[in-house]
Order: C-alpha cells, then sequence, then structure tokens
C-alpha cells in the first residue's frame, strides 16, 4: 500500500513538472519578440512649428530563423497622447531610382512593454528571410508637446518652450548604431541637455551616434529655446459641405481660434503694436493663409459682429489663397470665432462611380496652413432623396447620419458626419462619400414652387372674383 502511494505521489510530482515546464516553455515562446536588430538608426526632429515632425529612418535585420513579417515602434505614453499620425514605407532601388512603397501600420500591445510603452506594428510588404535587410522611413506628427516656460509672457518678451524627449530611440529591438538630430527655429537656444556625444551648430542639436544600445534604452533630454511661431490652434471647426444637383457645391466652416502659446500678461497697447512691430507682440500673430481649391467663387468672412473687409482672395488656375486677418491680434490665451463660406464648381467634386452611384470627392482637414483642430466635424449634406450612402477615408474617423431640412424639403435631407480629434495638415487627403440618386427628384423643388405659384394664382383670382361680386352687389 505504501509503495503505491510512492509512486502516485511520484507520478503526480512529474505531471506538474511536465505542466509547468510546458507553461514556462509556452510563455517563452509567445512572449519572446521575433529576432530583428536595427543596424543604423537615425531620427530628424523638427521643433521649428509648433507642430512637431520627427522622421525616422531604421535599416533592419532579419536574425532569426523564421521569417519576420511585422515592425514594431515604440513610444513613452507622454509622447502616445500627443500622437497625431505616424505613417510608414519601405525603399526600393538605388539612389536615383529610389521608390517609396507605403506600409500599414496599426496600434498593438505587447504585455512585456516597460513602464507603460505603445506600440505601433509595421506590416511589411514581404517578410523577411534570415539576414535579410530593409529600409524603412517613417513619419509621425506630434502636437501640444511644446510647453511654454514662462507660462506668462508680456507683450514685449518672446516666448520660450520646453521640449522633453529622449537621446536615445525607445525601440523594443537592439539598435547597432544611432543618431538624433533636432532643429529649433532660431539659435536662440536658453539651455539644453548634455550627454555624451552631444554637438550643437547654429539651429541643430545632434545627440549621437551611439553604439550598442539594448532594447528599451531611454536617456531623458530637456532643450529650452526660443518659438515666436504662431500657435494657432482651431479648438472646434465645423465644415458643411453642401451638394446641389444645380451645379453647385457651397462651402461653410465655422472656426473657434485660440492662440495655445504662452498666455498674455499684463495691458496691450496697440500704439506699441503698431510703432515697434520686430518688438512687440513678436509672438502672436494677426492674419492666417487659407489654402482654397481652385475656381472658388462667392467668398465670405464674417463674424458673430459682421462681415470682416481685412482679407485678400488670390485665385489662379491651380490654387487660390485666402489670407484672412481677425479684428485684434491674438496673443497667448485669446480667443477667436468667424465663419468663411465660398462657392465651388460642382463638376470638379462631383462624379459617377462604374455602378452607376454618385460620390463626392473631397479634401478631408482644415484649410488653415500649419493649423492644429482639436476636434474636425465635417457634415456632407447630400441632395433630397439620396440613398445608401457610404464613405471611403484615408485613415479612421466617426462618422454617423443625420438629416436636415432646408426650403422647399419634404422628407429632409441626408447628411453624412465625419469627426476626427486632434488633426494636422497632414491630414488633408482626399475622401469620398458615395451615394444613390434618383434624376427624378431633381423636379420636386420646381415642382412644388410651380404648385405654390399656382395655388397663389387660384386664390387671388378668386379674391379678385369675390371682390367684383362683392362691388356688384
Amino acid at each position: 500500500m505504501a509503495g503505491e502511494l510512492r509512486i502516485g505521489a511520484t507520478a503526480l510530482i512529474l505531471v506538474l513538472c511536465f505542466s509547468m515546464s510546458c507553461h514556462f516553455s509556452f510563455v517563452a515562446a509567445s512572449s519572446s519578440p521575433q529576432d530583428i536588430q536595427i543596424l543604423n538608426a537615425e531620427r530628424r526632429i523638427d521643433l521649428t512649428s509648433h507642430i512637431i515632425k520627427v522622421f525616422l529612418t531604421l535599416k533592419i535585420e532579419n536574425t532569426g530563423e523564421s521569417p519576420a513579417s511585422e515592425v514594431l515602434l515604440a513610444f513613452p505614453p507622454t509622447e502616445f497622447d500627443h500622437l497625431a499620425l505616424i505613417k510608414a514605407a519601405v525603399t526600393a532601388g538605388k539612389q536615383k531610382k529610389r521608390t517609396y512603397l507605403p506600409l500599414d501600420v496599426k496600434p498593438t500591445e505587447l504585455p512585456n512593454g516597460p513602464n507603460g510603452a505603445k506600440f505601433f506594428s509595421i506590416s511589411l510588404l514581404n517578410p523577411l528571410s534570415k539576414g535579410e535587410t530593409a529600409t524603412l522611413e517613417v513619419l509621425y506628427v506630434l502636437t501640444h508637446s511644446l510647453e511654454p516656460f514662462p507660462a506668462e509672457i508680456s507683450q514685449s518678451e518672446s516666448q520660450l518652450v520646453y521640449y522633453r524627449d529622449s537621446a536615445s530611440i525607445l525601440s523594443p529591438y537592439y539598435i547597432k548604431q544611432q543618431t538624433t538630430f533636432l532643429r529649433t527655429p532660431s539659435n536662440k537656444v536658453e539651455s539644453f541637455t548634455r550627454v555624451e556625444s552631444t554637438n550643437r551648430a547654429g539651429t541643430e542639436l545632434k545627440y549621437g551616434p551611439y553604439s550598442d544600445r539594448a532594447p528599451y534604452s531611454f536617456s531623458p533630454i530637456i532643450v529650452h529655446f526660443e518659438n515666436n511661431n504662431a500657435f494657432a490652434v482651431v479648438e472646434e471647426l465645423v465644415r458643411e459641405v453642401e451638394i446641389s444637383h444645380w451645379g453647385s457645391l457651397q462651402i461653410t466652416e465655422h472656426y473657434k481660434l485660440v492662440h495655445a502659446g504662452a498666455r498674455h500678461k499684463g495691458v496691450f497697447s496697440r500704439v506699441e503694436y503698431q510703432s515697434r512691430p520686430s518688438f512687440s507682440g513678436v509672438s502672436s500673430f494677426k492674419n492666417l493663409l487659407a489654402r482654397l481649391p481652385p475656381r472658388v467663387h462667392s467668398v465670405y468672412y464674417r463674424d458673430n459682429i459682421g462681415n470682416i473687409s481685412s482679407s485678400h482672395l488670390r485665385t489662379d488656375y491651380h490654387k487660390s489663397e485666402l489670407e484672412i486677418e481677425p479684428r485684434y491680434p491674438l496673443f497667448g490665451g485669446w480667443k477667436a470665432t468667424f465663419v468663411i463660406g465660398y462657392g465651388l464648381p460642382l463638376q470638379d467634386f462631383l462624379f459617377e462611380s462604374p455602378d452607376g452611384r454618385r460620390y463626392l470627392n473631397f479634401t478631408f482637414g482644415c484649410p488653415l496652413v500649419e493649423t492644429v483642430v482639436d476636434k474636425l466635424t465635417i457634415k456632407v449634406v447630400l441632395p433630397e432623396g439620396s440613398k445608401d450612402p457610404s464613405v471611403v477615408t484615408p485613415f479612421p474617423v466617426e462618422q454617423r447620419l443625420e438629416t436636415k431640412y432646408s426650403y422647399l424639403d419634404v422628407i429632409g435631407r441626408t447628411v453624412m458626419v465625419l469627426e476626427k480629434k486632434n488633426v494636422v495638415p497632414e491630414h488633408n487627403s482626399p475622401f469620398q462619400v458615395y451615394y444613390s440618386f434618383n434624376p427624378i427628384f431633381m423636379l420636386a423643388e420646381p415642382l412644388m414652387l410651380a404648385i405654390a405659384f399656382f395655388l397663389c394664382f387660384v386664390a387671388s383670382v378668386a379674391y379678385i372674383h369675390v371682390d367684383l361680386s362683392l362691388s356688384k352687389s
């Protein structure tokens, strides 16, 4: 009996050991990253605007036995929260005949990422076999990443900002060699973090080259520099695109604009502002440029008070530029609300697909140059009687349907509503709205007008007849 118990206990221990070994081997297999190393990484950070653009070049190599079909990008959580856009491409060909093939980039999760790091996955067009290399070009854009310091400045002071990052590129892979360049708007740099291999020449800061950096290496740096560019941020923009099959496309844009730089303190002196424009209010802005489509017409610019005459329109066959001036210059923390409206020829934007459906081809984003939009809403008002609307966008957006009633409408007009937050100029890409439309609905409004005129005519004739009858009596 004791021997049987010893045999059973031994068997139980063996089973437990086997199961635990299987469990640990499974965890190790599932959590181990692909055997990829970065042979060379070069990062260029453009700090000349309040919109930060980062250009990252990665030369990768697969050192594992199995093919690699994706590459991971890591971001610290503070940077991820300000990430507006990320694009990736793979280079093909040599210098003179080099081409860039776009790649899919999607957010992903890595359970063993340190300190809340966030990840994106780049899908390669062709998996990399052992020993093969590829060069990736990555662009990502950050907003609201420059911290004004001091937070408040007077009318005559320049604006200084902080930028925080890492001298080493955060990556889940071993990096054989890497270099980081930062470009500032001017050579007025108050201070910057000095680590090994730090050099500064004019408006450029260089960190590196660094060799043999382990995965998730991080070396925090802070750069304190002058940036007097327009920190123009549109807190909310509503663009309404109304389609009329009678040959017109009417655009109405409602802006809520704010200067997102260091807040203005003290009293504003217009006399000083106008007499010393190169010294007074250097961080403010008094005009903005809107790039509109060509052949624009019936342009207006107004606010709650009325029409604003301080605008200039320049048009040609390729583009239209509208330079607008608010009623007052905008300093840090100041806001302005206004409306821009214009008309466009329908034949330039409305087309017919091979399956007989009609579609609108229009540009997403904000027409104002170098502007961040915290919340963008685009409302495409379809003609009455439109059915089965659908939208195609180059990036994910929130969408829903509404109904709008206008003059002489019976069943109302379908409105395709698109919403996106944290929009930058790189989002200015074409999108399409498809819908079905029966041409018979184009006769609805003229028919209603004809009936209305006929009823008015009948009513007036009846009134005259009754009036004459009373007169004879």
